[in-house]
Order: C-alpha cells, then structure tokens, then sequence
C-alpha cells in the first residue's frame, strides 16, 4: 500500500477523490516527486467518492458515494488499474463517512444528509450481505442554519470492537450501539457524549496508543474536546480552541472545522481548519493531554481533508474551495512545514492510498 517508486516521494498510488458537483470526474491519480506534483486521467466510475476506508483483509477498497441516494461501491485496485465489484445502498442520503469494524467482518456508514447510520454484514469475499441495518437519530440543535435535523458525521468501532460510535452534528452527540461482530447486528443506541449546544460534532478520533482517550472535532465552534471513554460513555476532560486566540494573534473571521488525524507514535494530533485555512498541530503527552504548538497554513481554501504519510513524512492537504491539492513537509517534531507544491484537481474532497 505504501510502496514508494524509486524516483518519487510519494506513495505509487494516491489517489484524489472528488465530487460530481464540483466539476470532478471520478478518482484522480496524483502522481508526483520531491520537486512537483501532477494529476492524471481520472477512473470515472467511483463518483462523488467524499471517503472511503480500505480492507486489508479482502484487499478492497469501501467508498462513499455521497449523492441523495447514498450508495457504498466496492473497488479493487490492481497494476491495470481499477475494478468496481458492484455497489450496495447506504440505507439514507449523502453517505460522508465509512468504518470497519477490528475484524474487519462489517462496514458502517454514516448518511449526512437522513442524519441515519448503517451496517453490513461482509461475507467470505468482502461482499455486503444485504440489507443493512439502519438506525435513523430524531432532533435538532440550536444552529438553525446547520442544525435543523439530524446530520450522522462520523461512525467508528470503540476499542475493544463491541461499541459503534457515530457523531451527530444536528443533535449534538455522540450515540453508540453495542454491537456484535459475529452476528454483525446493533443495539439500539444511547447517548455517549452530549456535546455542548450549537458545537456541531463531526470527527472523532481514538488515541492510537492509549484507546480510553478520545478527541472530538466540532465543526461549528471550531473546538477539540478531550474526552475519557469510561466503560462505553464518554467524558469531557478538557477543550480547546483550535485556532490562534488572544490580542493581536486571535482570528476574528468565520472557521468550521474538517479532518482530525493523529501520527502513529499518539505524540501529535491534526486538525483542519476551513476560514482560517491551517491546519493545528497539538502536542499529546503520555496521558492523552493536547497541547496546541503551531498552525501552518494548508495552501488553499477550506482544507476538507488531509492524508498523513508518515514513511514519507508527508501530508497531502485536499481543499474543496479551490480545487486544490497541497504538499506539507512533516518535520521531526511533528510540526508541519509548506513545501510549495500544488495542483488543481477538479472537485477534490479526499485523498486514499490505491
């Protein structure tokens, strides 16, 4: 997956993928070396691809595509390029998000739009075994411009893989499912986390080494939330801005949050910011503890995605805005540094590797 060619600083096969709406004509291949980056032919039949995860265990790739009939497309990428093996229905509109579960035995997605959430089962071959079992959230929040229904952002497994989790950005929650990999079936849910009124939660994160801390990103207060898993509730332990704050250095303008990534060695966290246009790097010590260090600019407008490349020691920044597709330098600290490089790919909204 992570292969490098002999002349190039970046992975074989990264892949940009794009929305319909914004001119994109499927997945863009990004080809590129120390000194630039290009972009190539697209394969047109994986649309509207906003995310997707990739099987180890099946060596298929699980992507979204977020249209008002939300559909899951299953992909196999190979030397001659890539193959659709066919696509299932999310159960609900605009799919943004999708996880598997540890054992990588079912898929959930989570429909933005219905403000729904839904698992597959997998067979022997990676295939979802219809139907799906879908769960549909009721409420609103406080935003009436953002808030008026519920908007499911996120869906992911809690550590030991009996809990599913997924962020409302509507109702301003975290609600988790116990769930049964076996039998690949969800309990009714619960609220974990009632995030603050108005707070938009949309990514979370689990510690790649401490699995009982968690990182909440709200999108519409520009906040990372800290939190302890507690049995299977979550609880707030500290929040922080994640944008520069205080006289003369404290941003004033409009900012909604993105993508949250973390490194593997769990010693910094990311977080994008769209307005501000950067991304925030924070400190982690060995408690799970975030500390804000830097912001780095990402290069373009509204960095709705970026992909950590951390044997290349790289971040692809994917910008919806501008259609622009950046390069940052991931020094020895952790901290982000421009490299310059850049190049337009029509509707860019995710980046995967092929």
């Amino acid at each position: 997956m992570t292969a490098l060619d002999e002349s190039s600083d970046l992975p074989v096969s990264c892949w940009i993928g794009t929305y319909a709406g914004g001119g994109g004509a499927g997945l863009y291949p990004l080809p590129g070396d120390g000194d630039r980056l290009g972009v190539g032919a697209p394969y047109g039949a994986a649309a509207n691809a906003s995310f997707g995860v990739y099987s180890s265990r099946f060596d298929l790739h699980y992507l979204v595509d977020e249209r008002d009939d939300g559909m899951l497309g299953l992909y196999r990428h190979a030397g001659s390029g890539w193959t659709c093996l066919g696509q299932v229905t999310t159960g609900g509109s605009a799919p943004c998000h999708v996880a598997l579960d540890a054992t990588q035995s079912c898929v959930a997605v989570a429909n933005y739009a219905s403000g729904s959430v839904a698992l597959y089962r997998l067979d022997a071959s990676g295939m979802p075994v219809a139907p799906p079992i879908v769960h549909a959230n009721s409420g609103n929040g406080p935003n009436p411009d953002r808030q008026q229904s519920p908007h499911a952002h996120w869906v992911g497994f809690g550590p030991d893989n009996r809990t599913m989790y997924a962020t409302d950005l509507g109702t301003d929650e975290v609600r988790a499912f116990a769930f049964d990999a076996e039998q690949g079936t969800l309990d009714a849910p619960r609220t974990a986390f009632a995030a603050p009124p108005g707070s938009g939660p949309r990514h979370m994160l689990f510690h790649p080494r401490h699995p009982h801390t968690a990182y909440l990103a709200c999108e519409l207060t520009s906040a990372l939330v800290v939190l302890d898993l507690v049995g299977t509730e979550l609880r707030e332990r500290a929040t922080l801005s994640t944008l520069p704050t205080g006289w003369p250095d404290g941003w004033q303008g409009a900012n909604i949050l993105a993508h949250i990534g973390a490194n593997a060695a769990g010693d910094r966290l990311y977080v994008s910011n769209r307005g501000h246009e950067s991304i925030a790097v924070f400190a982690l010590d060995p408690h799970g503890d975030a500390t804000l260090i830097q912001h780095v600019a990402s290069g373009g407008l509204s960095p709705r995605f970026f992909l950590i490349l951390e044997a290349e020691r790289r971040m692809i920044v994917v910008h919806e805005r501008d259609h622009r597709v950046t390069m940052l330098d991931i020094l020895p600290d952790g901290t982000l540094a421009p490299t310059g490089l850049a190049v337009t790919v029509p509707g860019a909204a995710f980046a995967l590797l092929g």
